[in-house]
């Protein structure tokens, strides 16, 4: 049982059905007990009245005044809080990965836990603090720069297998190394240099895993380690990785309907990564673009686009770039763009650059070409050209179905009820055959 909204962790706790959540209601308010009620409740996003409210409060033990001030689905004890109070200090930082290990891999909650305001306050913060110096040794023995390089020589191999295997498959073993170098982090004696690249290890760590639950929609997780991966880039003071988790959260947010947040954590990746290179600033500008475009802000958006193109052509192969910046290629470019200008409902220039993009990319992105694919689809959807979308949506299914993505299902999915067809129709038949096997 995949975890969507609060009531669905309450039932899971209280190994509760649907028709358990309305007998309980019903018995108290003597009205119907239609499963479908909680079903809506849980799935659709309608809020049960005053009196369901009640009577469900009563059940679990809830004081009504926490359900008045909390309000619908706040209340509802949920299996705990998504924890952003640590110290900025190393110590803090150690207890955010223990309370991250813990909890995050069992967190199997599809809805995010914090919302847009606690996100951008935790922006701020990691704007203005300034890093501790790290402590000199822990107890253990020492770890040495080449025992770090070995470790850092894994990341390549675990980004490709997040991206062939999909997130729900490579989180364990994302959550398995971060363990590791938690535990070297608090174990084991080593240089304050190799104690930064340790902390580095671990952020990068900890994004990649965040991305994972991302990918796999489990968005309370996602949080839990982006929000301490952030704590971790700070205490090592790496600015520009500090900004790449930013820019994910953004995503995130994004991808809610939270553009104002979205825009908030964005422009906060921006103006604190530091000096960065020019590809690594246009990869956070594109995110900033999103976000205002996602606002309704043409103008803005148009400003970041331009920035961002710029700073492309100030790059060169010679630039130390950072190495979670090399999925950031000139495919990724188009598409972020064409997605920006789809967002603004311009769609011809979204589709300009979404067939750019699709050109570009490497056979080995198998999930990014599903992804734009879908994207493109949707334009043509916009465009009026329906036969074109079902052809992309069939192609973008095979796609999805070779590397798993609970977001490509999603989006597929929402690509699919855009078309302006018939079930009858045999194009429509034969894809609607294919996302039925790719939703099992």
């Amino acid at each position: 049982m995949r975890l969507v909204h609060p009531l669905s962790v309450v039932r899971d706790a209280q190994d509760w059905t649907y028709q358990d959540v309305v007998d309980i209601v019903a018995k108290a308010t003597k009205r119907s007990a239609d499963r479908r009620k909680a079903w809506k409740w849980e799935n659709w996003g309608v809020e049960p009245d005053a009196e369901s409210q009640a009577a469900l409060a009563a059940a679990l033990g809830v004081p009504l005044g926490e359900v008045h001030r909390l309000g619908w689905p706040g209340w509802l004890p949920d299996g705990g809080p998504v924890r952003t109070s640590f110290p900025w200090t190393m110590a803090g930082t150690l207890d955010a990965l223990d309370d991250t290990l813990e909890h995050a891999m069992p967190d199997r909650r599809g809805f995010m836990k914090l919302g847009g305001q606690t996100l951008t306050l935790l922006a701020g913060q990691w704007l203005s603090q300034t890093p501790d110096a790290l402590a000199a040794a822990f107890a253990g023995g020492p770890v040495d720069e080449q025992l770090v390089e070995d470790l850092e020589s894994g990341l390549p191999r675990l980004r490709r297998l997040e991206a062939a295997l999909g997130g729900h498959r490579a989180r364990l073993l994302l959550d398995t190394e971060l363990a590791t170098v938690t535990d070297l982090l608090k174990q084991a004696s080593y240089t304050e240099k190799v104690g930064r690249r340790l902390l580095r290890l671990n952020a990068e760590l900890a994004r990649l895993a965040g991305f994972a639950s991302f990918d796999a929609e489990l968005h309370a997780a996602a949080q839990r380690y982006w929000t301490t991966g952030l704590r971790v880039a700070h205490a090592a003071d790496d600015r520009a990785l500090g900004a790449n988790i930013l820019k994910s959260l953004s995503l995130q947010c994004y991808d809610h309907g939270l553009a104002t947040a979205a825009l908030a954590l964005a422009t906060a990746a921006v103006e604190g990564a530091g000096d960065v290179t020019p590809r690594t600033r246009a990869m956070l500008l594109l995110r900033q673009a999103r976000a205002q475009a996602a606002c309704g802000n043409r103008v803005g958006c148009d400003r970041s686009l331009s920035e961002a193109e710029t700073q492309i052509a100030r790059s060169t192969t010679t630039d130390d770039d950072p190495a979670w910046t090399e999925y950031f290629d000139p495919a990724e470019f188009h598409a972020q763009t064409a997605t920006c200008y789809a967002d603004l409902h311009r769609p011809r220039l979204a589709e300009v650059h979404f067939t750019t993009a699709l050109d570009l990319m490497s056979p080995a992105k198998v999930r990014d070409l599903a992804t734009y694919t879908i994207q493109s689809a949707r334009t043509h959807t916009a465009l009026g050209n329906a036969d074109h979308a079902v052809h992309l949506l069939e192609r973008a299914a095979q796609l999805a179905a070779s590397a798993p993505s609970h977001r490509n299902t999603t989006r597929v999915l929402t690509a699919r009820a855009e078309l302006p067809m018939t079930k009858k129709d045999p194009k429509v038949q034969r894809l609607d055959e294919l996302l039925a096997t790719l939703s099992a």
